[in-house]
């Protein structure tokens, strides 16, 4: 998807979402036409012309000042990650799609992956493929799949695939619903970073087709970064546990993530993984 097309769904699906109500406007007698704000009423909270704003919201300029994006992103009460997506779509520039190099787990990465061997811990590229796990890792998230998979780039398993298409990973996470939505708000976020990834592209399109509650999610337009959350699990050998999945940034790969998996000392959440470290060792 081009930038500007990019900007364009961005600005106006957040504008849908917004009531004049929310932000001090008047409610006019008689139907609206419109869900949310109209351009005009934008445009008259933003300080900017109707026209100059429509111009944007259209895709036929993307070279919007620092001050009329932050203007923008405050009547769109945008949170401080929707804020640097909407200056990242703003700021690019139309290039072509191109096809970026194999990623790799270099190798000071993989010792660190290594020295925490009785944590869960997963090595992910930028667009969520699985780059390397450890052993516990794959038993916890992945069992039913080959232990070697991260090893062959043709076949890596990707954690957004398997979110919404692998029947075995949507009937782990009992918070399906919180999970399905944090992965689509950071892959909204990458994609406005490398809109010139074509295999990004092709990944959002092979879910927006075979997965409908992928489509819906990606058509709100939220940006949540994945940091670190809690969530329920329910494990087909150690049964139900909560683990809290963190994500670290590799000093030498700032595009990749390190997933840690903890649990709460002395918890039964605790106990299963040590159950399960029984199972993968």
């Amino acid at each position: 998807m081009a930038v500007s097309q990019q900007l364009s769904e961005f600005l106006r699906a957040r504008r849908a979402q917004v009531r004049p109500v929310d932000v001090g406007l008047p409610e006019l007698p008689g139907r609206r036409r419109v869900t949310g704000l109209r351009r005009e009423e934008l445009s008259q909270l933003a300080g900017v012309s109707v026209s100059y704003y429509t111009r944007l919201e259209q895709g036929q300029s993307v070279n919007a000042s620092d001050g009329v994006l932050d203007a923008l992103a405050t009547a769109l009460r945008l949170d401080e990650h929707e804020r640097t997506h909407l200056r990242e779509l703003a700021s690019q520039r139309r290039r072509p799609l191109g096809r970026p190099p194999v990623e790799c787990v270099d190798a000071p990465t993989r010792d660190l992956l290594r020295s925490v061997g009785h944590t869960p811990a997963l090595v992910l590229g930028r667009r969520t493929d699985v780059l390397a796990w450890n052993p516990l890792a794959h038993a916890l998230l992945a069992g039913h799949l080959a232990p070697t998979a991260p090893d062959r780039p043709e076949e890596r398993p990707n954690l957004s695939r398997m979110l919404f298409l692998d029947p075995h990973t949507k009937e782990l996470y009992v918070d399906w619903e919180r999970k399905a939505r944090a992965v689509v708000g950071s892959l909204r976020q990458i994609a406005g970073r490398h809109p010139d990834d074509a295999l990004l592209a092709s990944l959002v399109g092979e879910l927006s087709m075979a997965a409908p509650e992928f489509a819906e999610l990606w058509s709100d337009h939220r940006v949540r970064p994945c940091e670190a959350d809690a969530y329920r699990l329910r494990h087909p050998l150690v049964g139900e546990l909560t683990v809290t999945q963190q994500i670290l940034v590799p000093a030498r790969s700032p595009e990749q993530s390190l997933v840690l998996v903890t649990t709460k000392e002395d918890s039964s959440s605790q106990d299963a993984i040590a159950l399960l470290r029984e199972y993968a060792f």
